[in-house]
């Protein structure tokens, strides 16, 4: 019923998001995000509400260690718990799914203060509500209520998402209410407590943005896009490493080599490690998380000799991009040597824009990529894995569930082989 304007290849898309400001940075008001935000923290705002929200959040993050070694110190602990995870299962066969606690339990430790055991109730029941939200969102009916919202009545999906938000929300309610009555302005240390700090700071004005819906709707956008994507993305690379195998082994390979003592990764290892690198770009390319998510233009614009109107829903296509075969010599395949020069350097790619570019660039960009680093690292260093038994590796499914984001398919079943202990030629001190 409203026109809308599709954008792809990269100098269209980056001209666009990256050289005209503020002109594409505003949200579609898609009818669902409304109905659960009603305008108001980042991922789904627009305007000023958005711009400073943003801000806040960024500032807070950081504060809170994200791309510091405190949360890197973080991680490397919570990976060692993921491990002993894995390592529960003694080789049978698990769900994909299971990798999802670990950057999951980063998140909620900066945003609660603690992480969690793996099978706390209020944990695990958070944890199914996202998967089950996200999961509803790429659901055909959810997208006939975004089409036609007047429909609303006799529609379902839509209403069994909003209880589930609700239910998310009643625990973060209760945690911002408990920390109300402890706070102490010169400990802030979680984003809760940054963010009722900046609220409590801002009573006297009555044009604050800061408002109690503000509050809720941040968090709850950090529990729920600040977890998604980087469990996403590690659940693929597992799956792409047992479809590989061979390139499984080269990566193991350079992590034994570079952590021959066994310690666990750190993040500067990277720069040791080019093949590694360049595999955990092409995950992201490959997997294409998010193919788009709508903008909107906030003022009437000219673009490439178009007139836009404000408002018109602007759809930046990163799958033009990450699937351009002008960029990528094999697009449509898993390939590393995207990112390796013939010397097996690794090479960045300005065509590699999962975390989108422009003002709506992912505001755990960061986060993101020291998480996938250390927790692909040590779970390639510590086991192999391959396939249930029955199943060869050239018949594992590839092709995503169409959730909100692209998941592998929810069925997909891995084991977990323990490595043999690497021992340094140098030293008695067995590997992990």
């Amino acid at each position: 019923m409203r026109k809308a304007v599709v954008l792809t290849g990269l100098e269209t898309i980056k001209e666009a998001l990256v050289e005209t400001g503020d002109t594409f940075s505003d949200r579609a008001a898609l009818p669902i995000f409304f109905s659960i935000q009603r305008g108001n923290g980042v991922f789904f705002s627009s305007g000023e509400m958005w711009r400073t929200t943003r801000r806040f959040m960024i500032s807070s993050m950081r504060n809170l260690g994200m791309g510091k070694k405190m949360i890197e110190d973080r991680i490397v602990e919570e990976l060692q718990f993921l491990n002993h995870k894995i390592h529960s299962y003694n080789g049978e066969h698990f769900k994909l799914k299971e990798f999802s606690c670990a950057p999951t339990n980063i998140t909620f430790s900066m945003i609660f203060g603690n992480r969690f055991e793996y099978k706390n109730p209020t944990y695990m029941r958070i944890l199914d509500l996202i998967d089950e939200i996200v999961v509803l969102l790429g659901s055909p009916s959810l997208q006939i209520f975004n089409l036609y919202p007047m429909f609303g009545s006799f529609l379902k999906t839509h209403k069994v998402i909003l209880n589930k938000i609700d239910e998310i929300c009643m625990v973060l309610k209760d945690d911002i209410k408990a920390k109300r009555q402890t706070i102490d302005d010169n400990c802030l240390q979680t984003f809760i407590e940054a963010i009722i700090a900046k609220q409590e700071g801002e009573r006297t004005n009555k044009d604050t943005l800061f408002h109690d819906d503000n509050v809720l709707a941040t968090v709850l956008d950090l529990v729920m896009a600040g977890t998604e994507t980087t469990s996403t993305t590690l659940q693929w690379g597992i799956l792409l490493m047992m479809r590989y195998p061979h390139i499984q082994r080269r990566v193991q390979k350079e992590i034994h080599s570079v952590l021959e003592s066994g310690r666990l990764p750190r993040f500067e290892d990277k720069k040791s490690m080019p093949y590694t690198q360049a595999v955990i770009h092409e995950i992201q390319r490959f997997a294409n998380l998010l193919p788009h998510v709508p903008h909107a233009t906030s003022t009437d614009t000219n673009f490439k000799g178009y007139h836009i109107p404000k408002g018109t829903i602007i759809i930046p296509l990163l799958t033009s991009i990450l699937y351009d075969q002008h960029h990528w010599e094999e697009p449509y395949q898993f390939n590393p040597n995207h990112f390796l020069d013939n010397e097996g350097n690794f090479v960045k790619k300005e065509a590699f824009v999962p975390f989108s570019i422009g003002r709506r660039v992912c505001v755990g960009e960061s986060l993101a990529k020291m998480e996938l680093f250390i927790f692909f690292t040590g779970l390639l260093q510590k086991f192999t894995f391959s396939p249930p038994p029955g199943i060869k590796e050239c018949n594992l499914v590839l092709e995503a569930d169409p959730c909100f984001t692209l998941r592998p398919q929810p069925h997909l079943e891995c084991c977990a082989k323990v490595n043999l202990p690497i021992y340094n030629t140098t030293t008695t001190t067995p590997g992990l």
